[in-house]
């Protein structure tokens, strides 16, 4: 992916095929346990053993990106291609920018059509494990996605900064409607709807 992707890409380029390892404690951190002070117990262990296998079985990661000049800013906003992204202290944390880049990664429906069909099966342990594994593997997925766009930046000699996702750091999560202008969700099925909510559920914009 990365010999072909460019920081600065106009896009919206679609990346396919891409590689999502889980990590098992965000997982399990989003059923409650804290990392070195809770351990599951080897029930636990077993439906999260299931849920992963299943989840890696059901997911399609997928991103889209791409980048925007930047036509002008202040401390909490970026104007971009007609669009301002309203996001606090952003001048402080960023610095002056010359472009801004906008994406949005998935792994699809699958995993949430299971979820239901587990819950109507009162199969509840293994849906709510499942349900986050999704969440845990679309965390991991826009982390990889980072990853390889800073390395491309860099490579192309430009200065790259962290990643930043509306409904975190104060932003607000109707924002997702100025990223999804900037950067459609259509080329890979991803839509947006009026509460401000992805279809499907497991993606998340940055």
């Amino acid at each position: 992916v990365s010999r072909v992707l460019s920081a600065r890409a106009p896009g919206p380029v679609v990346l396919e095929d891409l590689p999502l390892r889980v990590d098992p404690d965000e997982v399990l951190g989003f059923q409650g346990y804290q990392k070195g002070v809770d351990v599951p117990s080897a029930e636990v262990r077993a439906i999260f053993d299931e849920a992963l296998a299943l989840g890696e079985a059901l997911m399609v990661p997928r991103a889209v990106y791409r980048a925007v000049p930047v036509t002008g800013q202040d401390p909490h906003t970026i104007d971009a291609e007609g669009v301002t992204l309203t996001i606090p202290e952003i001048g402080r944390l960023w610095g002056t920018l010359e472009a801004v880049g906008a994406g949005i990664c998935t792994v699809g429906d699958a995993i949430e059509a299971r979820v239901r069909a587990l819950f109507d099966a009162r199969e509840f342990p293994l849906a709510v494990m499942l349900d986050s594994v999704g969440s845990a593997a679309v965390e991991s997925l826009a982390e990889y996605v980072n990853d390889i766009l800073c390395q491309a930046g860099l490579a192309e000699g430009v200065k790259v900064t962290n990643r930043v996702s509306p409904g975190y750091a104060g932003w607000d999560t109707a924002e997702q409607r100025a990223l999804f202008a900037l950067c459609p969700g259509a080329p890979m099925g991803v839509t947006l709807n009026d509460a401000c909510f992805m279809l499907p559920a497991k993606s998340l914009t940055f």
